[in-house]
Order: C-alpha cells, then sequence, then structure tokens
C-alpha cells in the first residue's frame, strides 16, 4: 500500500510538471537510531548532480514524505542542511541550514532556494524528536522530488525509505564537560529500575591509564528518561597522584535477583610500570607516562596496588541511589602468578541456585589473556575465581543454560584481522564452576566479530502459559569492522542463531560495544556505543525479536 501511494504522488507530480532531463538525484538512507536528546539525526541524504558544462540551476525546494512514521507526534522539527560538495555525514553541524520546520505533516516542502553550478551538490534532512517519543515507534522519510524555479522538477532514485528506530542518546561526547563515555553495561534491578554503567574518560577517548570515572545512569521509566549521572567509582588522587594516575575503567553489574544487593565492579590502575614492569616513581600532574594493563608489563605478578591493576567492588542496597565505598578484592581472587585479574564489562547473573556469578578476564603467568568467571555462595562476602575457559580470549559475558550450565562467550584474539570462515567468538560450558571447561560446538564458527566486546543475555518470557527461554546476543555483526551493531536470537540455547532473527540496530561505525537486560517480559534493553552516540539505549518489544515482522531485519 505504501509503495502504491508513493507511485501515485509520482503520477500526480508528473501530470503537473515537466521533468528536467539534464540532472540526476539521488537518496541515500542509513539504518541508523533516532535519539531523543539528540538535537539533529539524520535521515536522509539528497545527491544532486549538475552536469558538467551545464548552466547554474535554481533549486526552490525539496518534497519530502514522512509516510510510514508510526507516529507523526514522535517528530518536534525538520531540518535541511546543505553539506556543499562534500558527502560527509556529519558536516551539518558546519554545514548551512535551509530550513526547519516545526511539528511537519505527512508531506512537506522545505526551501532550498539556491543557485547550483555543475557538480555534485549534498542536501541531509534530519529531525529534531519530542521529549515524548515513544521508544517503540520508528521514523520513515522520503524524497519525493526536488523542484526547481522553472518548476521542472527532478525524481530522485536511490535506496527504499527504511524505518529508523527510535532510542534515547544517554550519554553524548562532552555531556558534562566528559570528553568521552564508553563501556556500556546495563541491567535491570528487582524494583524494574535501569541501571546504565559506563567509563567516563574526562580528557580523552584514550583506555587506562587515565582520569577515568565509573558512572551510572537509572531510568525508572522502563528507558524513556534518564536521571542525571552519578559517579560510583572514582578513586580521586588516592596514593598522593594525580587523578590521571587513579583511573578505574571496564565495569561490570551484577543484581542480586534474591537480594536488595547490587554490585558494581571496576579495574583501578595506580600509578604507571615502566616497559620492564617496574613502578614509576615520581608522578605528577605534568607527568606524560602511561601504560596499558593489556600491553607490555602495564600489570604484573603479585596483588600490590604497585605492582598490577587492582579489582574493586562498590555496592548499593538501595536500587541504585547511593553506593558504598569499594572493596578491594585482588588479594581474594587474583591467583599471584596472575599478571592481571578483572572485571569483564557488561553485566554478571544470579544463578537457580542463587549463586552470583560475574564475567572475569586476565592474563596469565606469561602474560598470555584469558576469560574466566568470578563467584560468590554467600550474597557477595565472598567470591571464589575459576579457571581459565579459553587462552588468547578477554572479554566475555556468562549465562545459564536450560539444563543448568554455564556458558560463556568470549572475545577472541585469533578473530583479529581474520576474515576466514573460522572466525567466530570463543564459546565453552562449564557444569562444575569452572574448574573445568569444554568447548561448545559452536566455538569459532557460529558468531563472527571484528575482536570486539559483545553481549549474551538469556531472556524469560511466557506464551500461552508456557515458560520459554531465548539467548539474545548483540556486536557488531562483522569480521573486519565495528559496524552493523546486531541482535541475534537463538531459540536452542545457543546451537544456532537462525538469520531469519537477526534485528540490525545501527549500520554505522562506532565503538562497537554493547550490553542486554531484560526490560520486562516483553521487552529488552540494549545500551550501546553507537554511532550517533557515545551511550545509545534502545527498548525493542519482544516480539520485533521473535515474531514474524521482517520489517528491520537483517539483509
Amino acid at each position: 500500500m505504501r509503495n502504491f501511494a508513493l507511485c501515485l504522488i509520482a503520477l500526480l507530480i508528473l501530470s503537473c510538471n515537466r521533468l528536467d532531463p539534464d540532472l540526476r538525484a539521488t537518496v541515500r538512507h542509513w539504518q541508523i537510531p533516532v535519539l531523543k536528546n539528540k538535537p539533529y539525526n539524520a535521515l536522509l541524504r539528497v545527491d544532486l548532480t549538475i552536469p558538467s558544462g551545464s548552466e547554474p540551476k535554481a533549486l526552490q525546494s525539496i518534497e519530502l514524505s514522512l509516510d510510514g512514521s508510526d507516529d507523526l507526534k514522535d517528530l518536534q522539527a525538520l531540518q535541511l542542511w546543505y553539506l556543499g560538495q562534500d558527502s560527509t555525514l556529519n558536516d551539518f553541524y558546519t554545514a548551512q541550514p535551509l530550513e526547519e520546520r516545526m511539528n511537519p505533516g505527512k508531506t512537506t516542502s522545505l526551501a532550498v532556494r539556491k543557485k547550483l553550478s555543475s557538480g555534485n551538490h549534498y542536501f541531509l534532512l534530519t529531525a529534531t524528536l519530542s521529549e515524548q517519543a515513544n521508544l517503540h515507534h520508528g521514523i520513515r522519510a522520503s524524497c519525493l522530488r526536488l523542484v526547481l524555479e522553472d518548476d521542472s522538477v527532478v525524481l530522485p532514485r536511490g535506496s527504499s525509505p527504511i524505518r529508523q528506530r527510535i532510542g534515547v542518546a544517554v550519554r553524548q561526547h562532552m555531556d558534562d564537560n566528559v570528553h568521552t563515555y564508553r563501556i556500556p553495561g546495563l541491567a535491570t534491578t528487582n524494583k524494574g529500575t535501569l541501571l546504565a554503567i559506563y567509563d567516563v574518560r574526562r580528557n580523552s577517548s584514550r583506555d587506562l591509564q587515565g582520569d577515568i570515572d565509573i558512572g551510572l545512569s537509572r531510568s525508572i521509566d522502563k528507558g524513556n528518561s534518564w536521571e542525571r549521572m552519578r559517579i560510583i567509582l572514582d578513586q580521586d588522587a588516592w596514593g598522593g597522584l594525580p587523578e590521571k594516575f587513579n583511573g578505574v575503567s571496564d565495569a561490570c553489574i551484577l543484581i542480586d535477583d534474591n537480594s536488595d544487593k547490587i554490585f558494581v565492579a571496576g579495574l583501578w590502575m595506580h600509578g604507571v610500570l615502566d616497559t620492564a614492569g617496574h613502578w614509576i616513581e615520581g608522578l605528577t600532574r605534568e607527568s606524560e607516562a602511561w601504560e596499558h594493563q593489556w600491553r607490555r608489563r602495564g600489570s604484573q605478578p603479585g596483588v600490590d596496588v604497585k605492582q598490577t591493576s587492582q579489582f574493586i567492588m562498590t555496592l548499593s542496597v538501595d536500587d541504585g541511589l547511593n553506593w558504598d565505598e569499594p572493596v578491594n578484592l585482588t588479594s581474594m581472587g587474583k591467583r599471584p602468578e596472575w599478571w592481571l585479574w578483572a572485571p569483564a564489562p557488561g553485566h554478571g547473573i544470579t544463578m537457580d541456585d542463587g549463586t552470583l556469578v560475574m564475567p572475569t578476564q586476565g592474563r596469565d603467568s606469561l602474560g598470555t589473556p584469558f576469560s574466566n568467571i568470578t563467584y560468590s555462595r554467600d550474597r557477595g562476602e565472598t567470591w571464589t575465581t575459576s579457571n581459565p575457559a579459553f587462552s588468547g580470549t578477554t572479554e566475555n559475558m556468562v549465562v545459564q543454560l536450560s539444563d543448568g550450565r554455564l556458558m560463556i562467550n568470549c572475545r577472541a584474539n585469533a578473530n583479529r584481522n581474520n576474515l576466514s570462515d573460522d572466525n567466530g567468538r570463543a564459546i565453552a560450558t562449564t557444569d562444575d564452576m569452572g574448574q573445568t571447561w569444554q568447548e561448545h560446538p559452536t566455538s569459532f564458527n557460529a558468531l563472527i566479530e571484528p575482536t570486539c566486546m559483545a553481549s549474551l543475555h538469556k531472556h524469560v518470557y511466557y506464551e500461552n502459559g508456557t515458560e520459554k527461554q531465548i539467548l539474545l546476543f548483540s556486536n557488531p555483526n562483522s569480521k573486519s569492522g565495528r559496524h552493523h551493531l546486531t541482535i541475534k536470537v537463538s531459540f536452542d540455547d545457543g546451537m544456532t542463531w537462525p538469520r531469519d532473527y537477526w534485528l540490525l540496530l545501527d549500520e554505522g561505525k562506532s565503538r562497537g560495544y554493547s550490553c542486554l537486560t531484560s526490560i520486562d517480559e516483553q521487552t529488552i534493553g540494549i545500551l550501546y556505543e553507537g554511532s550517533q552516540a557515545d551511550m545509545t539505549f534502545e527498548s525493542i518489544p519482544l516480539s520485533e525479536l521473535v515474531g514474524k515482522d521482517e520489517s528491520n531485519r537483517q539483509e
């Protein structure tokens, strides 16, 4: 019906105007989210080509349609920008604004009124959402025609209109004067509150070491709005060193399903070790020393703060409103010969028997990275670290399968620059809390990655009174780059991930980390590093993931 309506509009245009055969226009659409809290969201780009040697053409207006959008009340305004002769997507921040239309209708004409010389010219349509925009709605925009001052028209060709999902920009570059927000974690408390955690990288996007804290945002309305940022892990100027030598990063959140306890663990790096693994004395605010805990000898055997990066954990018992001073678990969980023991970013789980399980990672006695789990059987009073599931892997997440086993899904270094058929996440199971691990049949062959953190989450729901369990997985669905952030669904404990149940959220290039949660029985939430905001949140009806609607399936 929608295609018929557009064809009818085109026929009406042709009956009133003549086509200009000397001009060519194409339209480009992207599967990227349209975000609340973001002033301008790209909907489409119009590329107009005026042949070489032609006289300048006077472009009067560009006519647009929002047919197929779920509710025009979601839109506060449309804006049209002239990008000049540079097609870079984000150039509209410095481009020439042409016209803004508040409360646009289903069809809208936006004025251009420019004489254009020969060559390529680019126009970008953006949208601003209303505060009340529905997170389960989408925007679908199309370009109907370009109208010249002599009343001739150009009918554009190009990609078909797509439905862009509505989301929320939870954290953006330079919010609260913070340079970059990275490393998302997301969990739903027992009271239904959403807790989003992330790195607050104050001065640059660089990893540790640096002035980095762990921030938290709360939502009590299922992600529609978010409270002010709280800082929940901050080592300040501990030990007399500046904050840039007391960074905390890579946080993981864990909800105890059977109590009020909520845990957030982070990796604290005090000072800097040199390339030989020796503590550097005399660091000041002006010192330029830098090292990474995963590189060279940036973290070493032992448990002392001057030997190795520290595993610290904070606790909330009031639904994330207030947080205790952190406790240091390094001597409890780190084997002294290991170079590193650290949280794996994302979220942990509560097992059916009440055991708390947090994904962790580290470097062994040779400095080789590994993935494992750390668990507590006494409500978080003490923690036990398992044996590694794999060598050569790092960030991971864990779920409990329907038969009670734990499954770990790991980022694998072997996938770096690997475009072959054996590119895939490293996957293993255990039935003895990680004393022993069995590699899963899908390991290194089912879930491709560009060597990036990913999220694994179990969702439980009821259908006709029967309990059902699915696994959800999200990551950049690519072997070569961090783009095409996609959610996949498994109905058989991770043995298969059918393509019919892949949901593409963001095709743009990004840093690519993500974390999934169950908002409620019928709704999934995801916080991810997107192409449009440092921390992007989307709420997705379960029916879009397990139903028959193919409108947003990845091609």
